[in-house]
């Protein structure tokens, strides 16, 4: 999307940059509405594809340099259009699953939680961290928990497997490993801090009562990330 002009990158005005975005998040719902309209697709699947793809708009906010207030903004009315459809059928693709949650809501606060945090520091890649582990690693360790589980176990009342579990370390390890390998290079810090907030992601997304792992997963494993990479490098 970048031009190069004399040695200098420029940016499309903000309103194309955002019109990619609403694009992308365009063609998320149009998919998430084909398969709810096939009878084999349940909600929670569409559930999942609207998690997993609505999150990825992170990285297109972070590659087009989209300013936080956009994103802040962003989150503040997608809160409040969740709020709205626990009460009215605003988003029934999501909040048809069956079981009660607020996970829709954590998840649009944490992102915006997130852009507010680490925009300003100039450090998008640990807001990055945290969506895409809320986004790819609780994703599918839901899919491989609910098709694949077989040794499940309990913590706080919600039921999870270790297969699931499995999933969203090696998921959360794979986002952070890539997000640092692309900002700081392939040192030993990187590959120690995407293992210990793999471990850390894993036992965050355990907690899922009343969808709080949407909460503490991205905000734990943004805040585990960004402190231990920052004191390694300004101490090793």
């Amino acid at each position: 999307m970048a031009i190069l002009l004399t040695g200098i990158i420029a940016f499309p005005p903000l309103s194309v940059r955002i019109g990619v975005i609403v694009v992308w998040l365009g063609l998320v719902g149009l998919l998430a509405q084909c398969c709810r309209q096939k009878a084999s697709v349940g909600p929670e699947v569409v559930r999942k594809i609207v998690h997993m793809g609505v999150g990825n708009v992170i990285l297109l906010a972070w590659w087009l340099k989209i300013p936080a207030w956009v994103g802040i903004a962003a989150s503040v009315l997608f809160s409040a259009i969740t709020l709205l459809s626990y009460k009215f059928p605003i988003l029934p693709g999501l909040d048809s699953v069956g079981r009660k949650s607020w996970g829709t809501f954590f998840y649009a606060v944490s992102i915006g939680v997130l852009i507010a945090w680490f925009w300003p520091l100039h450090h998008p890649q640990y807001a990055v961290i945290g969506i895409l582990i809320m986004t790819w690693g609780d994703g599918l360790a839901a899919i491989i928990g609910q098709n694949f589980g077989r040794h499940p176990y309990q913590v706080w009342g919600g039921l999870k497997s270790w297969e699931g579990s499995l999933a969203m370390a090696v998921a959360s390890y794979l986002v952070c490993s890539l997000a640092l390998l692309g900002t700081q290079g392939a040192i030993w810090q990187t590959w120690l801090v995407s293992l210990v907030v793999a471990i850390g992601a894993m036992g965050l997304e355990s907690l899922s009562k009343f969808g709080i792992d949407n909460l503490m997963a991205p905000i734990g494993s943004a805040a585990l990330a960004f402190w231990l990479n920052e004191w390694l490098l300004a101490n090793f």
